[in-house]
């Protein structure tokens, strides 16, 4: 598993355990995957890009001030993490 691929991975599975309506922070992905301190701050960049490409598969949803940001736009600033809800996830 590549290193994309295991971030998107973690992403996935913290998401479905906190389910459609909670969120969680890229943090919370970053440390999971690096505890260290200098080592997680360093995955916050892949972590976002990672979120964002899984948002434009349609399989996760970037939060900015608790809405959906358009992932096929430029996304800055503090974003949270969510599950898609299912009908997002049964358009597929």
């Amino acid at each position: 598993m590549t290193d994309h691929e295991a971030i998107a991975a973690e992403i996935l599975r913290q998401t479905a355990a906190r389910g459609a309506e909670k969120s969680i922070c890229p943090s919370e992905v970053a440390r999971a995957l690096a505890p260290e301190e200098e080592a997680w701050r360093r995955l916050l960049g892949p972590v976002r890009a990672a979120a964002i490409r899984l948002a434009r598969e349609g399989r996760i949803e970037v939060l900015r001030k608790g809405k959906p940001a358009d992932p096929a736009g430029e996304i800055r600033g503090v974003i949270r993490l969510r599950a898609s809800p299912p009908a997002a996830a049964e358009k597929e």
